[in-house]
């Protein structure tokens, strides 16, 4: 990234200051904005998130807010109601309390001497969620949002579920949750009353995961604040952006194909990161977009941004199986309008194991398997974070335990760009079943690169609403919906499709294994291929150098470790997949503070018991300053049988070393076709 500190404004920053809620809660706040803005109003920038202002997202913010300040805005970063230094309780994510409370914030920030009444939101990951859910609000003042790594379906399209089966990601990310939203204030701001603070979100905290096993299926706890059950809502115009190695790049294609509001849309190789510090790279001048297009949107600059709206692609290069890449070869492909025209949507045929790439149907014999549950442990995670590294591995071994369809190899290069499906006749031996789906690129020596898949229990495949019970040995249609992705194929490769009935443990498996026979002639992929366009510059770069101020000075106390690890005990046929994500001291100098946080996840099971299938998650973390040290201690456990799942959980919080808060959970939530 090139540090850019010499920007139009001069900016000075305001460390902390108090925004009310008329329920007299008051919201922790951090500005940046031009010094002259006293005399010249600004458009408000707000970026509103849960995760501590004041420290675990500091060095983020101290890169991009005054970057954006500098340009002439005032850039104002909020910590949600309940965590960092803002008072109150935070009970669960996206409720009605903390969208009034983003509504009153733009409010306030509208009326401000300096604001000249104009406002924007900007955000990734919740960030991005709440723009998007305030923006179908529509406050008044506000002009724009620039999103990254969101969704507008919570239910089908978020960390809890996928295609209607239980993902490990709703245990992980509760676990996150968890341990944010139990930590402390910090005294240097809310002097005295920190503890009293602190003891107020122990008490009312308790693990989300429970809430989110008693909605397994779409219900109104998923459409509240889902925007896809009404994209009008939506009516300021969208800087929407994610990464093909995240869980969200769908929603990007979503926003463009819904929303009649202007969109750009940008889709890059990265992972769960602003595309301006996008791992895998490259990375992009994500920046000077963003400012871009708020120039044209709040202040009316004549850019040209109104016409630079459609969709933006990272066309992905074919490469070896790696469970981290440090770049993604490829090139930037346009499309205008999404869906697009140029898209051809090639239906291919199953047949004998094999894709017919010319459309011919030939007779094929019924196939039956029974995946072993080990099949997903190289699966990587749901939403990539590059670290450590949890992108999916050489898919020979999955491959193994999956019934597996191939393309003769390729003639000539074939390009993808969108949603890949899957259609499959099937008949299964139990009342509640799964399908994973692979789309994979097979290298003339073999090695094997997931490219995007799909997950879909067959209980919901009328629709995740009211699933239904399948019947043993009845024969059904179903069609399977791969993540969108834009992906090269060489020539010389083979496609290939690999179907399986558990991916343990990207997603949780079904009460029992099942024999599941795939009917091949009624059966077919069906490719998204986007033809070469002659007249496309292949090595243009539209973006340019991703940019950013320098941040704020940190030393490493002490290093940080991790670790993915895939055990196998052959003595008792435990497979596990362990996941250490330590971080490490870090200390911030400009506030004398030390912090460190570690996050411990494992995931086993025993032979083909799927009642043995458990996720754990634990955290741990800790803020010190001169004698104050806090500390709090979360640990989560699902497990399950055939008829419910199994929650264990306890939180500890200590201050100087002394236990001052401790808790346990046990509860027990019905299964539901799941």
């Amino acid at each position: 990234m090139r540090l850019v500190d010499e920007l139009t404004y001069q900016v000075q920053t305001e460390d902390h200051f108090w925004i009310p809620m008329s329920d007299g809660v008051r919201l922790a706040a951090r500005m940046w904005r031009p010094e002259s803005s006293d005399r010249e109003p600004v458009p408000a920038v707000l970026e509103y998130i849960p995760y501590r202002k004041r420290d675990l997202t500091a060095v983020r913010d101290s890169m991009h807010h005054p970057y954006i300040a500098g340009h002439g805005y005032a850039c104002v970063r909020v910590d949600l109601r309940g965590t960092g230094d803002s008072e109150g309780v935070l009970y669960d994510e996206y409720l009605e309390r903390e969208q009034r409370d983003a509504e009153e914030v733009l409010a306030w920030l509208a009326e401000q001497p300096w604001c000249d009444g104009d406002t924007a939101m900007l955000g990734l990951s919740w960030g991005g969620f709440a723009a998007l859910q305030v923006a179908a609000r529509r406050p008044p003042s506000l002009r724009t949002i620039a999103i990254s790594c969101f969704t507008d379906d919570r239910y089908a399209d978020d960390f809890h579920y996928m295609g209607g089966c239980l993902l490990s990601d709703n245990l992980a990310e509760a676990g996150t949750t968890f341990a944010y939203g139990t930590c402390p204030p910090d005294p240097a701001i809310v002097g005295d009353d920190w503890r009293r603070m602190w003891l107020e979100r122990l008490e009312a905290n308790r693990p989300w995961v429970i809430e989110w096993l008693h909605h397994q299926h779409r219900d109104e706890y998923w459409r509240h604040a889902s925007v896809r059950e009404e994209y009008s809502r939506v009516s300021c115009p969208v800087l929407a952006s994610s990464g093909w190695a995240d869980g969200y790049s769908n929603a990007v294609l979503r926003l463009m194909e819904h929303l009649e509001a202007p969109v750009k849309g940008l889709v890059g190789p990265w992972s769960h990161r602003y595309p301006h510090m996008g791992v895998p790279g490259p990375a992009i001048g994500y920046l000077q977009e963003v400012v871009r297009w708020l120039d044209h949107w709040t202040k009316g600059t004549d850019n040209g941004v109104e016409q630079e709206t459609g969709l933006w692609v990272w066309m992905q290069e074919s490469v070896p199986p790696s469970t981290s890449y440090e770049d993604r070869p490829g090139r930037w492909v346009h499309e205008p309008d999404w869906p697009s025209e140029g898209i051809d949507r090639r239906s291919l045929p199953l047949g004998n194991n094999r894709i017919n790439l010319w459309g011919e149907k030939e007779a094929a014999e019924p196939q039956s398997l029974r995946s072993p549950l080990s099949v997903g442990q190289f699966a990587g995670k749901w939403a990539s974070y590059s670290a450590p590294p949890d992108l999916p591995y050489d898919q020979r071994e999955e491959d193994g335990g999956s019934l597996v369809f191939d393309t003769d190899p390729l003639q000539e290069r074939l390009e993808i760009l969108g949603a890949t499906r899957v259609v499959l006749e099937l008949s299964v031996t139990e009342p509640v079943a799964m399908v994973a789906a692979r789309l994979c690129d097979v290298a003339p020596d073999g090695s094997t690169t997931r490219v995007t898949y799909g997950l879909l229990n067959l209980t919901h495949r009328d629709g995740h609403e009211s699933p239904r019970a399948l019947v043993p040995g009845q024969t059904y249609r179903v069609e399977i919906k791969l993540n969108g992705v834009a992906q090269a194929f060489p020539a010389g490769h083979r496609i290939r499709l690999s179907l399986s009935t558990s991916y343990w443990p990207l997603a949780w498996p079904p009460p029992r294994p099942a024999l599941t026979t795939i009917h091949p002639e009624g059966s077919a992929l069906v490719l998204p291929v986007r033809p070469t366009r002659d007249d496309e510059e292949t090595n243009e770069d539209p973006f340019g150098v991703a940019e950013g101020t320098t941040p704020i000075p940190t030393s490493r106390q002490r290093q940080g470790d991790h670790r993915w690890t895939v055990q196998r005990d052959m003595a008792n046929n435990r497979f596990t997949l362990d996941i250490l994500k330590d971080g490490g001291v870090l200390r911030f100098e400009d506030i004398d503070l030390d912090v460190s946080r570690k996050a411990h996840e494992t995931y086993d099971a025993v032979g083909d018991d799927f009642t043995s299938a458990r996720g754990r998650s634990a955290w741990t973390m800790c803020f010190s300053r001169g004698d104050w040290h806090a500390r709090t201690e979360t640990y989560t456990v699902l497990e399950c049988t055939e008829d419910e799942f199994r929650v264990h959980a306890t939180l500890d919080a200590y201050e100087s070393g002394e236990r001052i808060f401790s808790r346990q959970w046990t509860e027990s939530v019905p299964r539901a076709l799941v």
